[in-house]
C-alpha cells in the first residue's frame, strides 16, 4: 500500500515537472540585462545598446515573451507589432519603461488589437544599429495566447 502511493506521488511529481519544463519562461528577465554607450549619428547624439553576453546568447533563438501590444494611432498593423513588457500607462512610449521593456514583433499570421496581454514566439534578432527600430526584434512570431 505505501509503496503503491509512493509511486503514484513519483508520477505525479514527474509528469508536473515534465509539464512545467515544456513551458518556455518570458525572455523580459534575460533582456533587461542591456547597457548604453552614447553615438553620434546625423542627427545628433543616441544611445547604442550594448548587449550582455547572456543576450547575446538569445540572438537566433526561439524565445517567448509576454505582454501588451502597444496601439500607435493609425500605426497598427495586424502582421507588425510593439510588444512591451509592462501596462500601457508604465510602457517605454508612455511612461516611465526602459527601451529595453519593448519589442518589434513580425508575425507569421495577422492578428486582431486586444489591450489584453498576450504571449508570442518567435525569432529574436538583436539591433544595435538600426536607430530607426527597436533594440529588440521577434521574426517569425506566432501568437500564443490572447
Amino acid at each position: 500500500m505505501i509503496i503503491k502511493r509512493i509511486t503514484i506521488l513519483l508520477l505525479f511529481i514527474l509528469t508536473t515537472s515534465l509539464v512545467y519544463a515544456q513551458s518556455a519562461p518570458s525572455v523580459w528577465k534575460d533582456l533587461s540585462d542591456v547597457t548604453y554607450k552614447i553615438g553620434q549619428d546625423e542627427f545628433g547624439e543616441l544611445y547604442i545598446p550594448v548587449f550582455s553576453d547572456n543576450i547575446k546568447k538569445l540572438e537566433g533563438k526561439v524565445v517567448e515573451a509576454d505582454g501588451y501590444i502597444i496601439p500607435f494611432e493609425g500605426m497598427f498593423k495586424p502582421e507588425h507589432i510593439i510588444l512591451s513588457s509592462l501596462p500601457l500607462a508604465e510602457c517605454f512610449f508612455c511612461g516611465s519603461g526602459g527601451p529595453e521593456t519593448v519589442m518589434e514583433v513580425m508575425l507569421k499570421n495577422p492578428i486582431k488589437y486586444t489591450s489584453k496581454r498576450v504571449k508570442v514566439r518567435g525569432k529574436l534578432t538583436l539591433n544595435d544599429k538600426d536607430p530607426e527600430k527597436l533594440m529588440y526584434i521577434l521574426k517569425e512570431a506566432e501568437l500564443l495566447t490572447n
